[in-house]
């Protein structure tokens, strides 16, 4: 028989008081017995020392009197994401120990996301979308207004998606792979058809241009196209993937990490980056960048599409998908134009700043006469199978472990001196 402790012997074994063992127990985290007698309860010894051996992983308030810093559950420290997906280290980004501008170089879209999810690279993800989700985004995409913007068509696609999915709340790896590879596709179908149809046997990246550009593609702008899309598969903890953990960790289900990922991307400083640059790209194309970048400084707002903080000598995605750009049909004139910008932007004596993904992006689509906001609508769906292997390491955590605390600034409470209930404090009639 199992070895039981006694709600004392558990509380001095995790070093909190009763109360807070008590906490542990409501939340899950502990499973109590009532004690023979029907006096108090009982634990699983082996429990115990698990909660003991996480340390700090989850947080749990403390109770009344007891410092923050004691008990398992509850740091005074932030939480350390543990991730095997991505690593930024000196300069270079590697998934699964794989440095991205190689895989990018040598693996499609489909590929990627196989490597990403643990199945390999010789295991490409199938991305369709089921015939009835299919016609229920078609629907949907019939009742919104003419002008609406491609970024609101992908979010409105998520929840649509989940809606159809009976299995949505099902956590299992596989089944989250599978309802992740459908909501992909469905992101693409959800978005209106702009060029001819490369049929739904063609790999995403053909889906997708088909959604962003007028023309067909040359073979090499696909390619372009879809060597972006692993670039921009995952990129650690972004704002965005940390938006996706949260939700994870309090066991959303996949379609509403992916909500939560979307809702990150929709701020200028992240996934929406990239119209800016377009925008201020197409202008320096037009009048030069010394004019250009000289009017963003004289008005004090920042030039997009540069520089990268966890890449003080250049962002190696931006290096790789400008290389790509260049090979294109007026790429290069392009690429030029992002020089130019990194030359006028620099300091006098300085080295120049450098393009980041979201400038490369931009240069990307001006070359292949997409809108502005192309950029930002493959940074979402490339970005989409990385929430979701966020997702799934995240499932394995325990739930709620990213509770964030804050520091109170606003005024101190006041004594209660009256019983609120009794209604002598309230003002009269």
């Amino acid at each position: 028989m199992a070895e039981r402790l006694t709600t004392q012997q558990v509380a001095e074994q995790l070093g909190v008081k009763v109360e807070t063992v008590y906490a542990y127990a409501s939340r899950g985290q502990l499973s109590s017995e009532r004690a023979p007698g029907g006096k108090g309860s009982t634990f699983d010894a082996r429990e115990v020392a698990e909660l003991a051996a996480r340390g700090r992983r989850t947080p749990v308030r403390p109770a009344a009197g007891e410092p923050s810093g004691g008990g398992p559950g509850w740091a005074s420290e932030p939480v350390r994401v543990r991730t095997g997906l991505t690593l930024i280290e000196d300069g270079r980004l590697y998934y699964r120990g794989r440095d991205a501008v190689e895989l990018s170089a040598r693996y499609g879209f489909e590929a990627a996301i196989g490597w990403l999810w643990g199945l390999g690279t010789e295991a490409p993800v199938e991305l369709r979308v089921p015939p009835a989700t299919a016609k229920a985004l078609a629907r949907a995409a019939a009742t919104l207004p003419d002008g609406t913007r491609l970024p609101d068509r992908l979010r409105i696609s998520a929840a649509v998606a989940a809606a159809l999915d009976p299995l949505r709340f099902d956590l299992r790896e596989q089944t989250v792979r599978a309802a992740g590879a459908a909501l992909i596709a469905g992101m693409v179908e959800a978005l209106p058809r702009t060029a001819p149809d490369p049929g739904p046997d063609a790999p995403l990246a053909g889906r997708l241009w088909s959604r962003l550009a007028t023309v067909a593609p040359a073979p090499e702008a696909l390619a372009c196209l879809d060597r972006a899309l692993v670039l921009l598969i995952d990129h650690e903890l972004a704002v965005s993937t940390v938006a996706a953990r949260l939700a994870a960790s309090a066991r959303a289900h996949p379609y509403a990490v992916v909500s939560a990922g979307l809702g990150a991307t929709d701020g200028p400083l992240h996934g929406a980056a990239s119209p800016l640059a377009h925008r201020m790209l197409a202008e320096v194309l037009a009048d030069g960048a010394v004019p250009v970048v000289s009017d963003y400084l004289r008005t004090g707002r920042p030039i997009p599409g540069l520089g990268h903080r966890l890449y003080p000598d250049g962002d190696p995605r931006a290096v790789a998908l400008l290389d790509a750009v260049r090979q294109l049909d007026g790429g290069a004139a392009v690429v030029a134009a992002v020089a130019e910008v990194e030359a006028a932007a620099g300091p006098a004596g300085r080295p120049a700043q450098r393009a980041n993904i979201d400038l490369a992006l931009a240069a990307m689509a001006l070359t292949a006469g997409m809108p502005a906001e192309a950029g930002e609508v493959v940074f979402a769906v490339a970005r989409t199978p990385g929430w979701l292997a966020h997702a799934m390491e995240e499932y394995r955590e325990e739930p709620l472990r990213m509770r964030a605390r804050a520091t109170y600034t606003g005024p101190r409470p006041q004594g209660n001196e009256a019983d609120p209930s009794s209604g002598a404090d309230r003002p009269g009639p």
